[in-house]
């Protein structure tokens, strides 16, 4: 049984893991990281510096300014990490990189399959629609998501950009009385209500448009994800791994079945 510390353990996210873990066969919950430690089963520390407990893996789904409590607990401590956060800056996401470098460390915007299924066809066919459809993103999240637009938006978005050797550039919102230029990816947020997840990507063209469209009905989806990098991440070498590095262990599970 691998034994996991959870931070962020009593947020939305937390909880539905918390929640999903006791039918694991393969994870146990044996700390968390929480201000609040009110309805849990397992020990709860409001700085993960201050966890005695063994652990094998972390996962995290808090906010970015854990970052470095978690580099320096995960470094000290040789357990491999697993992000989940969104809202990184590029010096943050650096600094991942960087930790990744001496332990196992999983990293992903989104820990939904289908979303990862979405962002591998965009690597595939972005190159070969954007000289002809304008293309844009849209996202929804409920109204107490604090980053904007979303993580998975932006990874998204850089996967169309990378797959196009020209120079695209992002237009974050729309305002203003100036046409839109060809090289354009815009990027729309919306906030509301308690929308989980929603995310669409649309090539716009003359005479016809594509949309690809992700919808998460329940936060149960990115629960499955992160336990899944749990289990993938243990045992592992250092260096960065992602959803594809996931998909793709699922992927040969299945062939050899």
């Amino acid at each position: 049984m691998i034994k996991m510390l959870l931070n962020g353990c009593n947020g939305k996210m937390g909880k539905v893991i918390s929640q999903m873990a006791k039918d694991s066969a393969t994870i146990s919950i044996v700390a968390g990281v929480d201000r609040d430690s009110s309805n849990l089963d397992y020990p709860c520390y409001d700085s993960i510096l201050k966890c005695k407990v063994d652990v094998d893996v972390i996962l995290d789904f808090s906010r970015p300014d854990a970052l470095d409590s978690l580099c320096k607990y995960s470094k000290e401590k040789n357990i491999p990490i697993v992000f989940c956060t969104t809202g990184f800056s590029p010096e943050q996401l650096l600094r991942i990189d960087s930790l990744s470098k001496e332990i196992p460390v999983f990293h992903s915007a989104n820990m939904s399959i289908g979303i990862n299924i979405v962002n591998n066809l965009l690597k595939n066919i972005s190159k070969m629609l954007y000289k002809d459809f304008d293309i844009e993103i849209i996202e929804k999240h409920h109204n107490q998501k604090v980053d904007a637009p979303s993580g998975t938006a932006l990874l998204l978005a850089n996967t169309i950009k990378d797959s196009i050797n020209d120079d695209m550039f992002f237009v974050k919102g729309r305002d203003g009385s100036s046409k839109r230029q060809p090289k354009e990816i815009g990027i729309h947020a919306i906030r509301g209500g308690n929308i989980i997840g929603d995310h669409e990507v649309i090539f716009a063209g003359k005479g016809e448009c594509i949309e690809i469209k992700h919808t998460a009905i329940s936060r149960d989806v990115f629960a499955i994800g992160s336990l899944k990098a749990c289990e993938f991440i243990y045992g592992k070498d250092k260096g960065l791994y992602n959803m594809d590095d996931e998909i793709g262990r699922a992927s040969c599970r299945e062939r050899v079945s």
